[in-house]
């Protein structure tokens, strides 16, 4: 199935916001302007352009032209959760190094997160990301038994884990994050090209199913000059949670 004109034409103006084509402040083209260069009428331009505004990258509407609001792409829940699907989404090349998977008690920090007996046993990943061939983050991850088992029967380093297990039946449908900041400890630095006590950005993450049991929870490193975070809140109480290229990877090939 094709993909929708708007959905290609919102895809390829979130691409120019990505690259610096239309830098903040700066108009998008007009209605017209997209009507020309996409052949089509001003219906699939329209939606297009309130794709955008929804994802807050851009302002305007009733006789405004629109002008770049925001250069760091909002995520659907799944994207967010998922390096891969992220990575993609920006156009990058993820990447992957699966350094552990075991099946291990649980202890008492884990097992109070995802609310089972300390000692029970649970599913570990420790893995490597990569982004752009450019070591990021470093995943440890801990899923319940009955999930992460799943894992056994997956190459760890052939991409996302959370679209595998999504593939198997399991039912990521919401998640908490803490975001705080902590020294690289050793596995830290070497796996992550820094120095032992280098600030790195925790995301500390539980991910729950439709009945809100956890499912997973994880303590994902990042290095800070290459990723951040920016969380949007509107007057409504909306909140969405943004992973950012920093500028000195979008410059890297």
């Amino acid at each position: 199935m094709s993909t929708p004109l708007h959905e290609q034409i919102a895809d390829d103006l979130r691409q120019r916001i990505r690259r610096g084509d239309l830098a903040i402040g700066q108009p998008v083209p007009s209605e017209s302007q997209l009507c020309s260069e996409w052949s089509t009428s001003r219906g699939p331009v329209r939606q297009a352009l309130a794709a955008l505004r929804s994802e807050g990258l851009i302002a305007g509407g009733r006789g405004k032209p629109p002008t770049v609001r925001h250069d760091a792409l909002g995520q659907p829940f799944d994207t967010l959760l998922s390096f891969s699907a992220w990575a993609h989404d920006l156009g990058r090349t993820p990447g992957q190094r699966t350094l552990e998977l075991a099946l291990r008690p649980a202890t008492p920090e884990i097992a109070a997160q995802l609310g089972i007996e300390p000692g029970q046993r649970v599913v570990s990943v420790l893995r490597q990301r990569l982004l752009d061939g450019q070591p990021t983050l470093l995943e440890r991850g801990s899923f319940i038994e009955p999930v992460g088992r799943l894992l056994f029967d997956f190459d760890c380093d052939s991409g996302s884990l959370w679209a595998y297990l999504q593939s198997r039946g399991i039912d990521f449908a919401s998640a908490s994050h803490v975001i705080d900041a902590v020294p690289a400890d050793e596995t830290d630095a070497d796996t992550l090209d820094v120095t032992v006590g280098a600030p790195l950005l925790r995301q500390r993450r539980l991910a729950r199913n439709s009945a809100g049991a956890a499912l997973e929870f994880s303590d994902d490193r990042y290095r800070p000059d290459l990723v951040s975070f920016t969380l949007n809140n509107t007057l409504d109480a909306r909140t969405s949670l943004v992973r950012n290229v920093n500028s000195t990877t979008s410059e890297t090939s």
